[in-house]
């Protein structure tokens, strides 16, 4: 659907509005750095508005074992009411339309090159255990000689982070080129793998390892903006199946907590048997 890349276009940059790091060369860290933005983004990239949700629920991990609850309630309601909001109302309509590293994948996709369309066996549980481990378990265990946690997700595997913030600040500050180390070259083999994989198949990395697209799924049956099908209407035909990137079996599992909400089985539908619900609180 064109208007859905022009909606990714336009959310690319307005995640990435910040144009003084061109003078500065300096990340953003104005009053809009204390909101989340929606999709994947990294805090560190110069150009972010935005600070990065997973980011956050990291941080508030860490600080479980250094700060006084008193100090966490502020933080803590913060993350559960932007969860909520953009979960309850839009779900992973946020990955489909609005999130930058996804609107990255698809472009990687289009790349004339071998593709595989199937989904790999053991994914779900890769992309839970994976947000399990990395966002919440090893951030609240195990503090650093410094006496604060570690990012792990940030530090160790996300390659938003190594793309935007890692690549992006080393050309426009060559004098970080300096402070390199082993981490960073295992991130960039692990970034140049999932892009290798995102041009193989359609939103790699969001199937298999997004904890963002992972919490925002589970609100997909509850969302007010949702797909819904009229089964008086459908007769199982299969074309929604078979044109879906994300390769979930339709129209059985139209709510899905993989569907990004492209809306491409809605456009396809010859039957209109498949409806775009917007659902009153």
């Amino acid at each position: 659907m064109r208007s859905r890349k022009w909606v990714q276009i336009v959310s690319t940059f307005f995640h990435n509005g910040y144009l003084g790091f061109l003078n500065t060369s300096q990340i953003y860290n104005g009053f809009l750095k204390n909101f989340c933005a929606p999709g994947l983004n990294c805090h560190s990239c110069p150009s972010a508005l935005f600070c990065c949700p997973l980011g956050m629920i990291q941080n508030f991990n860490i600080s479980l074992r250094v700060l006084p609850l008193t100090s966490l309630i502020g933080p803590f309601f913060y993350l559960l009411s932007f969860f909520l909001f953009f979960g309850l109302t839009l779900g992973r309509f946020i990955c489909g339309w609005l999130c930058p590293f996804g609107f990255f994948q698809e472009l990687l996709y289009r790349i004339p090159f071998y593709k595989n369309s199937s989904n790999f066996k053991g994914q779900d549980f890769f992309k839970i255990s994976l947000t399990l481990l990395f966002v919440f378990i090893l951030p609240i265990l195990i503090i650093s000689e410094l006496g604060y946690g570690i990012l792990w997700f940030c530090k160790f595997f996300c390659p938003a982070g190594t793309l935007e913030a890692g690549y992006f600040n080393l050309f426009f500050q060559p004098f970080l080129f300096k402070n390199i180390g082993y981490v960073f070259y295992l991130k960039t083999l692990l970034l140049l793998m999932i892009i290798l994989l995102c041009i193989i198949n359609f939103r790699f990395f969001c199937k298999t390892a997004c904890p963002l697209g992972l919490i925002y799924g589970y609100f997909n049956r509850i969302s007010i903006v949702k797909l819904t099908l009229e089964e008086k209407r459908c007769p199982f035909c299969k074309i929604c199946e078979k044109v879906c990137p994300m390769r979930i079996s339709l129209p059985e599992k139209l709510d899905s907590k993989e569907c990004i909400r492209c809306l491409i089985c809605l456009k396809v539908c010859p039957y209109k048997a498949i409806k775009l619900k917007i659902s009153h609180l």
